[in-house]
């Protein structure tokens, strides 16, 4: 199979699009939610999300970023250094509603150390997830689903989803990818 396009850019306007109408049909009011990305595909969508919510309704949502490094089950089998990143909260999740946003799910294991992380921050009303491309529950390793999602695209356990956007240099694209041999 190699390598196939699932989005392309426009495709990934749409999809955000569709979810924040979907989250400002939920929460109308808007003023207990926040937004938070997992470093760091879902840090650059959850800044897409906090604008395009601004420009729809014309109200600002606090927008901040979780690094999960040290949350994770595997980190001691990411080496013998792994890359913590900063995490930046600017405001308190307490009695909010926090929508944790990611690029792709699929184990499940990633949102589950998001939610042990935002812990550490505080006690949120609720946790909500949106999740731009979810691989299906076939390899779900955990109870976990989101609340919002652009796309379902399963895959086999050989591929991987990648999501490349410009905020990272690349041209806003998502694509399916064989597994490079290890």
């Amino acid at each position: 199979m190699g390598s196939e396009v699932i989005l392309q850019e426009k495709d990934i306007q749409d999809k955000i699009e569709g979810i924040i109408k979907k989250i400002i049909q939920t929460h109308p009011d808007l003023s207990n939610v926040v937004l938070v990305g997992i470093r760091t595909g879902g840090a650059h969508l959850a800044a897409r999300f906090q604008k395009a919510i601004s420009q729809i309704t014309g109200k600002h949502i606090p927008m901040g970023v979780l690094d999960i490094t040290l949350y994770r089950d595997d980190w001691t089998r990411i080496g013998p250094s792994p890359r913590v990143g900063k995490t930046d909260l600017p405001f308190s999740i307490d009695d909010k509603t926090v929508i944790l946003v990611d690029d792709v799910l699929f184990t499940g294991r990633t949102v589950r150390a998001a939610m042990d992380a935002l812990m550490d921050y505080g006690r949120p009303k609720r946790i909500e997830l949106a999740i731009l491309v979810d691989r299906g529950e076939q390899y779900r390793e955990l109870p976990i689903c989101s609340n919002y999602v652009g796309i379902v695209w399963p895959t086999t356990p050989e591929q991987t989803i990648n999501v490349y956007l410009a905020e990272a240099g690349f041209t806003d694209h998502v694509r399916a990818e064989e597994k490079k041999a290890a």
